[in-house]
């Protein structure tokens, strides 16, 4: 019988690795950064000998830039980070998405500002969601919440990014892409769209293709950003997705996503273990954002709160969603530390009867 599942006990940073290869990534370019080294480590070992390129790059500006080359000749490729050498991509990024390139990127999000620390945070939401460099756009941006949701969004990553000819953001963190679980490879059936717009050269049978992200009439610049709108809606109304937990009966919801939506879901049963009916939504494409889920939901609920592992980032666009039709609170720990289910029910509780 043939095998169609591999099981493995694998870190987050390595199952991402792995996946890439299984999803017939041509080309890796990146540059070791804790908490995410593993990546590099991994592909170098194992991408050359299974049809790929591995490129450990002078920096993180050279690594962009080159999957900017690689992608504009319509390679499959991807490149991976943390905070502060992500931060450095951000010109780099810019370019790709004006000049509409497929790639995977990776944030595995540490503590910070600045060099910061090592440790998991959420940081960072701001710079994936609302574009990072200079320029109206927008990534794609998924949030795993688990070492099988690190392989999978590679996966979904690059046929989003194929399909709609975007970059795609996986914004994880330090302790996802740190801890070991079991993780499932199925058997898949490799999907690859044709890429006319790749620079590939003339040929008797085809122009040659330029790509750029430069426009100097200001008219065709608009023109190029009305483009971009247009697709950044066809994504709104087609891409959102989440996760919903114990929402059904929920007065009181919880909104999270990747590390802090696993403690959430402890948290929700902690709650309803004191009668009180909590749920949680955990938004799992942080842009295009759940609004329209948490706007219906709080015609239901009577308070949410947000978890976060920042000073409170998403919080602004759970309040943007709900549209003040209820309260909207924020509780989060910075610096690397990480809260206890216990820690949040006890601040989730407080906040839930202070708007009572």
């Amino acid at each position: 019988m043939e095998q169609t599942e591999d099981i493995r006990l694998m870190k987050g940073n390595e199952a991402m690795a792995e996946a890439s290869i299984q999803a017939g990534a041509d080309a890796y370019f990146g540059y070791p950064i804790t908490p995410q080294s593993e990546v590099l480590e991994y592909l170098a070992r194992e991408m050359p000998g299974r049809g790929g390129v591995v490129l450990q790059a002078e920096s993180e500006v050279a690594s962009i830039n080159m999957v900017y080359g690689a992608a504009g000749a319509g390679a499959r490729v991807w490149t991976s980070s943390s905070s502060p050498g992500f931060s450095l991509m951000q010109e780099g990024i810019s370019y790709i998405a004006a000049a509409q390139l497929p790639c995977l990127l990776v944030n595995v999000n540490r503590g910070g500002p600045g060099l910061g620390t090592i440790q998991p945070s959420q940081g960072d939401y701001f710079q994936a969601v609302k574009g990072g460099g200079h320029g109206d756009y927008h990534l794609i941006v998924l949030a795993p919440n688990s070492v099988q949701e690190m392989a999978d969004f590679v996966f979904l990553g690059f046929e989003l990014a194929d399909k709609y000819r975007n970059p795609v953001l996986m914004l994880s963190d330090g302790a996802i892409g740190q801890m070991m679980e079991k993780v499932v490879f199925h058997k898949r059936e490799l999907k690859r769209i044709p890429k006319p717009w790749a620079t590939t050269g003339k040929t008797p049978d085809r122009e040659r293709s330029i790509i750029t992200s430069l426009f100097i009439q200001p008219e065709k610049m608009e023109a190029v950003n009305l483009l971009l709108n247009k697709k950044y809606e066809e994504i709104c109304k087609n891409e959102v997705r989440y996760e919903e937990i114990m929402t059904e009966d929920a007065e009181v919801l919880l909104v999270a996503y990747g590390l802090s939506a696993r403690i959430s879901h402890k948290t929700v049963q902690l709650a309803r273990e004191k009668g009180i009916k909590a749920g949680l939504l955990r938004p799992i494409t942080l842009y295009p954002f759940p609004y329209e889920r948490l706007n219906k939901l709080a015609d239901q609920v009577k308070c949410m709160m947000t978890l976060e592992l920042n000073a409170g980032q998403m919080v602004e666009d759970v309040k943007l969603a709900v549209n003040g039709k209820v309260p909207v609170g924020h509780y989060g720990r910075q610096g690397g530390i990480i809260p206890s289910p216990e820690e949040v029910e006890e601040n989730f509780e407080k906040f839930f009867k202070s708007v009572s």
